[in-house]
């Protein structure tokens, strides 16, 4: 048997780091692609940006700091009616897996096979940053389907996200008992 807050901590936990990686890896290529040498043969020694590392970037900004809280309000087994639900849990999964499915699929569109390049580290640079992409894609969807499967058997959609309720303790449900 497993422990279903210690499988997801762990599941947010590998979330923040693929983020934190991808957020790096995002920054690097804004860095190089906008700080581009006037010898340089990438768009003609041109500075530009590629909007979907923008939005990679903009992506993970979002997923680190949501992730923390998920991961801090399982831990501390917080309770509030709107944000710790896992309803609430689930409406910010899709949003986050929304962006993480347009990032994945729209940085291996242009970038999925540069194996002919790697000799160069920007290539290597964005063979990381795709393959990061995916890695957190996995992980949110393996999150949501975890967050799904378990509010659906235990029909728990509006019940605290930490997954240990008990209607004795709860701050914000009624706690009396009846007979």
């Amino acid at each position: 048997m497993f422990d279903l807050p210690t499988l997801r901590i762990a599941h947010y936990c590998a979330l923040v780091l693929f983020s934190f990686i991808l957020f790096c890896l995002s920054a690097a290529r804004l860095n190089y692609t906008t700080h581009l040498p006037s010898n340089d043969t990438l768009n003609g020694g041109k500075p530009f940006y590629d909007p979907i590392v923008v939005e990679i970037l903009l992506t993970t900004l979002m997923t680190i700091p949501w992730s923390i809280f998920i991961v801090w309000s399982i831990h501390k087994r917080y309770e509030n009616p709107y944000l710790s639900t896992f309803r609430g849990e689930i409406i910010g999964l899709s949003i986050l897996w929304i962006f993480w499915t347009a990032g994945a699929a729209g940085a291996s569109h242009p970038w999925g096979n540069l194996s002919w390049c790697q000799h160069f580290e920007a290539c290597r640079v964005l063979s990381a940053l795709v393959a990061f992409a995916w890695l957190g894609w996995v992980t949110l969807t393996a999150i949501l389907a975890l967050c799904l499967l378990f509010s659906i058997a235990n029909k728990a959609l509006m019940e605290p996200l930490h997954g240990r309720w008990n209607p004795r303790q709860s701050v914000y449900t009624d706690n009396v008992s009846r007979v």
